[in-house]
């Protein structure tokens, strides 16, 4: 793919990308106004799945921000955003089980997880260098070819992260429709809210993994149209 057909791909992806964000807080939104019928917030669902799975040694905490949730495997907490740790919502049921989702994974040794883990370290010293790396190699790509396809491979990295993290996201949650399901927390058609809600957030990390893609494809046929 030529350098101007990457860079329109980033662009179509971007803006697919802020479509997708805008669906996303739409439905959140949405359902975040339908009570769920056991009258549990979000914090007493993901407290009941981790019980419900044996594990007692995760902590549920509240954190601010927005769509901030998220698990985080080396101090074992669940940290929800404050709207979904307090509310008894749709919204908040999906987004708490998706998370604890993420500790039943821990729990069971989940393999794309455990990638995905051993991944973190090398990927955010990509995440902050690569750029840099494949910047100053492009202006000596002549003289030194090494650095830019060092800093390509760099950012190869934090691709291959996006693409280790689908898996890891669905799977959270369909491990959360079914306990939600099996927990009779939601009957059908709230289910089906939440199933709804949780593909658009997936969809964010598809969209994500896209335009790695699309950027580590700009990138090297700049790096060969200098050589």
């Amino acid at each position: 793919m030529t350098t101007t057909g990457s860079w329109i791909l980033i662009i179509a992806i971007g803006i697919i990308g802020m479509l997708v964000q805008w669906k996303l807080k739409s439905v959140f939104a949405k359902y975040a106004k339908v009570l769920s019928p056991g009258g549990l917030t979000g914090a007493q669902i993901a407290q009941k799945m981790l019980n419900d799975n044996g594990i007692y040694d995760v902590k549920v905490t509240c954190i601010s921000g927005q769509l901030t949730d998220h698990y985080d495997p080396t101090k074992k907490t669940v940290n929800l955003s404050e709207e979904v740790y307090k509310l008894n919502s749709v919204s908040a049921a999906a987004v708490a089980a998706h998370e604890c989702g993420h500790a039943v994974q821990h729990k069971v040794g989940y393999a794309p997880l455990r990638l995905r883990s051993a991944l973190v370290p090398a990927v955010n010293i990509s995440s902050k260098l690569s750029m840099i790396v494949i910047l100053i190699g492009l202006f000596i790509i002549n003289i030194f070819p090494a650095l830019f396809w060092i800093g390509i491979a760099m950012f190869a990295m934090v691709f291959l992260f996006s693409v280790v993290t689908l898996p890891v996201e669905f799977n959270a949650s369909r491990r959360a429709l079914a306990w939600l399901q099996s927990s009779n927390s939601l009957n059908q058609q709230e289910l089906s809210q939440a199933k709804e809600a949780l593909t658009w957030a997936a969809s964010t990390y598809v969209v994500a993994a896209l335009s790695s893609l699309a950027s580590l494809l700009y990138y090297i046929g700049l790096g060969n149209s200098r050589r």
